[in-house]
């Protein structure tokens, strides 16, 4: 692999409902009751996602969750090719930016 490459990759971290199973996901959100819009929340960092994780609704009963890194470019195309966008969240889950 080109170094180059490599490097000029950015990884994010965003939570996966049931890992390693037919029914795996990146884990997503209504924006708002009022509207139809959908996001998945993204993290620049392994422990703000795993903070703000505590703070999401989720259902701990039937599913498992894990923190997974994942590339920029992967994590837009598949948001966009499901109708989501991707928000740049803190560990309070405050939204920052959309990554684009």
């Amino acid at each position: 692999m080109d170094i180059d490459i490599a490097i000029n990759k950015e990884w994010f971290y965003v939570v996966v409902q049931d890992p390693d199973t037919p029914s795996e996901e990146l884990m997503g959100f209504a924006l708002d009751g009022e509207t139809s819009e959908l996001f998945i929340p993204a993290f620049e960092t392994k422990e703000d996602a795993q903070q703000c994780f505590l703070l999401m609704p989720k259902d701990l009963i039937k599913r498992k969750y894990e923190i997974q890194a994942i590339i920029k470019d992967d994590l837009i195309n598949h948001a966009k090719s499901n109708g989501y966008k991707v928000f740049l969240m803190d560990y309070k889950s405050v939204v920052k930016h959309e990554l684009l």
